[in-house]
């Protein structure tokens, strides 16, 4: 059985896993949201239909939690006025203003590019303490490494489908 090794056998430290997922997320991101034209990007199409704007610019508040429990908070890319408030988990998305396709793009890849580069030197032991997060987020992953890979795999798998399916609905297709 092929685990996880480089080419002298030695196990590949964690953070390279998550890293792996993460860079995947990049491409994907970049494919879904490279041809959707600027003027549709903040565009609700449908009821309950929300628009990639707020997908976006909801994961681009997330790299600094994950910078702080990879110890790199020198690294963190703070968030624009008002974005934590309006973008964050458990608010309802709403037609209207949103800030540029290239503005939430920016910031979006800023933060995980910093992220990626946190995980190239991140050690193993990081990811076994306890998550400093409260609440449902602790108890869903007690210890940072359950909560540092659903930030930079999961969470944003998911809000990608989404994006994916808002594709459809528009008429964009398939980025794949």
């Amino acid at each position: 059985m092929r685990t996880g090794t480089n080419l002298q056998s030695r196990p590949m430290p964690y953070a390279h896993y998550v890293l792996s997922g993460l860079n995947i997320g990049l491409g994907y991101a970049d494919a879904l949201t490279k041809s959707i034209p600027a003027d549709k990007f903040a565009h609700f199409p449908a009821k309950d239909v929300v628009c990639p704007a707020f997908y976006m610019a909801h994961l681009a508040l997330y790299p600094h939690r994950a910078l702080g429990m990879l110890g790199r908070a020198d690294l963190i890319v703070p968030n624009p006025a008002g974005w934590d408030d309006r973008f964050k988990a458990g608010v309802t998305a709403e037609p209207g203003d949103y800030p540029s396709k290239d503005a939430i793009m920016a910031h979006f890849t800023a933060g995980y590019q910093a992220v990626a580069k946190a995980l190239e030197t991140a050690p193993d032991s990081v990811f076994a303490e306890e998550n400093p997060a409260e609440g449902r987020f602790k108890e869903m992953f007690p210890q940072k490494g359950g909560a540092i890979t659903f930030l930079c795999v999961g969470h944003m798998q998911m809000h990608l489908g989404q994006i994916s399916t808002w594709r459809r609905v528009m008429g964009l297709g398939s980025a794949m």
